[in-house]
């Protein structure tokens, strides 16, 4: 059954300050906010390989939700996952006894996705309390979908300087050999964190090349260049997407 809109609630929030408050502290995690899987090396994913499977125009992705979810986080999970449907192909139905891989959302200790579909049960962990946003519901499925963070992209040093020195040694900056799938690199993207994150001393831990002083990293829903990102990978036909 495929999942529904419910009514509208208002709950955004700064992903970068989301996943660095809630996340402080948590050492097993890569790239901020990533769940590392044991089988693959810390980069499982470089936006090919790792996709959910497409069943003709549409790539249906089970889901199952925690109960101990309160009815209005559960909404809010909800309209993230739906948010999907009005620029993509990517649909997520409601698991059932069929269904061998699918996402899980749960209420553990912070922000944190797999990158990439696992097979299986794959945990997508929003912390009650802290976690539970518009925002990061986009973003963990971003991840779950085959994409990383967009400062670390193949060609992010022609845009972003890294300032090494003032990063949490746990943290880590390294870039990866991405497929950017012809977009350009996006400040604005919902996978793009912000200047000042996992700062060691509160100075900057990234800044633009062409505009030291740009703020960025402060998007709340996903921009153009994500949906054509996912568009692209999925090869997702516009025609069939429907607009509601």
């Amino acid at each position: 059954m495929l999942i529904s809109f419910l009514p509208h609630t208002d709950e955004t929030a700064d992903v970068s300050k989301v996943i660095a408050k809630a996340n402080a502290g948590i050492k097993s995690l890569i790239y901020g906010d990533i769940a590392p899987n044991k089988n693959r090396n810390a980069v499982p994913c470089t936006a090919t390989g790792c996709t959910w499977p497409k069943t003709g125009s549409y790539v249906y992705i089970p889901v199952d939700i925690s109960p101990v979810y309160s009815v209005a986080e559960r909404n809010i999970i909800i309209n993230g996952l739906v948010s999907f449907y009005t620029s993509t192909c990517i649909r997520f139905v409601w698991k059932n006894s069929a269904h061998r891989d699918y996402l899980y959302f749960f209420p553990g200790s912070g922000c944190s996705s797999y990158l990439g579909r696992q097979g299986g049960l794959q945990i997508v962990t929003l912390q009650r309390n802290g976690c539970v946003y518009h925002s990061m519901v986009q973003h963990s499925v971003n991840h779950a979908l085959g994409f990383h963070h967009e400062h670390v992209r193949s060609d992010r040093d022609s845009y972003v300087r890294v300032l090494t020195q003032n990063i949490i040694p746990e943290q880590n900056f390294v870039k990866i050999p991405t497929n950017n799938l012809g977009t350009p690199y996006d400040f604005n993207s919902i996978m793009h964190y912000n200047k000042y994150a996992f700062s060691i001393n509160g100075q900057p831990t990234l800044l633009s090349r062409a505009n030291p002083s740009l703020n960025f990293g402060t998007a709340t829903s996903m921009s153009a260049n994500d949906i054509t990102r996912i568009n692209r990978l999925y090869r997702c036909c516009e025609k069939n997407i429907k607009l509601f």
